[in-house]
């Protein structure tokens, strides 16, 4: 995954620069890790609690794509299922794939809006070891 897919931002506290971070940035993030601003070469952490919360809840929708295919398919499977039967018709299983697709793209929406964030590096503290 490249940072130009995440579309996770940060802004230096130094600079006040505004940079698309790149996956080892995000690795660093990850890990607690200071890493370097690539315009002033200022050494940044990301500090704030409710930011590391949020950064962290993005690996949960790292399966909402696997699970919402898994889910489509399963309801189209038995929409199919169902009219073979007779038990509904031929437009209301029309309209069941097509409500269950539109459910499909709806959350990957929501999902990929929740993604783009920008977030706030704060100067990383020295390490005294």
């Amino acid at each position: 995954m490249s940072a130009a897919t995440t579309g996770i931002q940060g802004h230096c506290a130094h600079c006040q620069r505004t940079l698309l971070l790149k996956p080892w940035q995000l690795n660093a993030i990850a890990i607690n890790e200071p890493f370097t601003c690539t315009y002033c070469q200022k050494t940044l952490r990301l500090n704030d609690p409710k930011q590391i919360k949020r950064f962290k809840s993005l690996d949960s929708l790292a399966l909402l794509k696997a699970s919402l295919l898994i889910m489509i398919c399963t309801a189209l499977l038995v929409a199919l299922v169902l009219e073979w039967m007779g038990l509904i018709s031929v437009l209301e299983q029309l309209n069941f794939s097509l409500g269950a697709i539109f459910v499909y793209f709806i959350a990957l929406r929501l999902a990929r809006q929740r993604q783009h964030m920008t977030l706030i590096l704060e100067a990383a503290k020295a390490h005294i070891e």
